[in-house]
This record gives C-alpha cells, structure tokens and sequence, in this order.
C-alpha cells in the first residue's frame, strides 16, 4: 500500500531526509536513490507517495518514491551494457592482458587491487549515506578511480544503487576513466611502466 506525505529535514548535499505521512504516523527515510528515474532533485515540503518498509535493525524506509502527479515510468529494456559487467569485463581484459605478457603484471595488479579498494570504498559511503553518518568525500571517490580503480567503482555504483543519478559526478568520474587510460597507455607504449616493473622484480 503506498502512503503519502511531505518530505522533511532534507539534506540536499547527502541527499536524503524524511518523510511524515499524511494523516500522522512514524516517519520514513527518504534517499535520493529511491525516486523514480526522471524524477526531478527534491526539495523540503515537496508532496511525495512511497512504500514504506522497515529494514533489519526496524527502521521505517521509504522505497519506489514519487513525487505527487508523477506518471509512473513504463520499463523498458536496458539500452547499455551495464555498469557490473562493464567493469567485471574491464578486469577480466586487464587480467588476460597481462598473463599474455602485453601489459606488465604490475599494471595489472594495480588495477585489480585498487578496484577492490574503490568497492569496499562505495560501500562505506553508501551506508554512510543510509545510516546518516559520516560521508566519505567526492573527491576520494574520484581519486580512486583516477589511479586505476574505475573498473570497481563500476561494480559498486551499480550493485550499491550509489552515485548513478547524480550527473555532475558521473560527468568527473567518466573523466578520471578516461585520463587513467590515456596514463596507462603512456606507460606502457612508452616502456615506463616495464622499466618500473623490471626494478621491482615483476
């Protein structure tokens, strides 16, 4: 059954707040990655419908939001490779890449293992961002990425729902991937990256 009512407390920077049902009752989190997609960046007071749910520790969530009015948005089939295989398949490249001696194992290596930092980073801060605590800053998600841990920020983005609607950080983060490549392609055409992988012993 879905409920109505006014979004309260709305923290735009973190994006979420809370809802206060028509009529009285408990309130419900609210998080910018529930509305609908298409749906425009709330406001405190805007009138909003949601199913609300409770998760493991009892709390009240709101989930599937829109705002009053809205037409609820037809499915339709995805139209681009999504983010999970993009960046699993990125890894499996780099992976093969490397055990046919065509990138050094140490570039590789980087890669992989800066991926799983991302994940675990995204993690972090998505439940930072459900809990209300602490959040891990913008800029740290795009360093992590623009040293080489892309491929699992694409992992994380979508198995997380984190950071997929806010387009001024896609627009960075799709930067970083792209200044990353253009590095790792320097290093290795350029020999720098086999040089440095040579003096350590790879």
């Amino acid at each position: 059954m879905r409920f109505a009512g006014r979004i309260t407390d709305w923290n735009d920077a973190k994006g979420f707040g809370f809802v206060v049902p028509n009529g009285g009752g408990d309130r419900a989190f609210v998080h910018i990655n529930e509305f609908q997609r298409g749906s425009r960046r709330p406001v405190a007071g805007d009138l909003i419908s949601y199913l609300p749910s409770r998760d493991q520790r009892g709390r009240i969530n709101a989930r599937q939001i829109r705002h009053a009015g809205q037409k609820i948005e037809v499915p339709r089939k995805p139209s681009r490779v999504p983010r999970a295989a993009l960046g699993g398949t990125v890894l499996a490249v780099v992976a093969v890449l490397a055990a046919a001696a065509v990138i050094p194992v140490l570039i590789a290596g980087a890669m992989i293992g800066l991926s799983v930092v991302a994940y675990v980073v995204y993690w972090f801060d998505k439940s930072a961002a459900l809990r209300g605590g602490q959040r891990t800053p913008e800029s740290t998600l795009h360093f992590v990425g623009l040293l080489g841990g892309w491929p699992g920020a694409l992992v994380a983005q979508q198995q997380f729902r984190h950071k997929t609607i806010k387009q001024p950080f896609q627009m960075v983060f799709w930067g970083t991937v792209v200044l990353n490549l253009v590095l790792v392609a320097w290093l290795v055409l350029s020999g720098t990256a086999a040089g440095v992988a040579r003096s350590l012993g790879f």
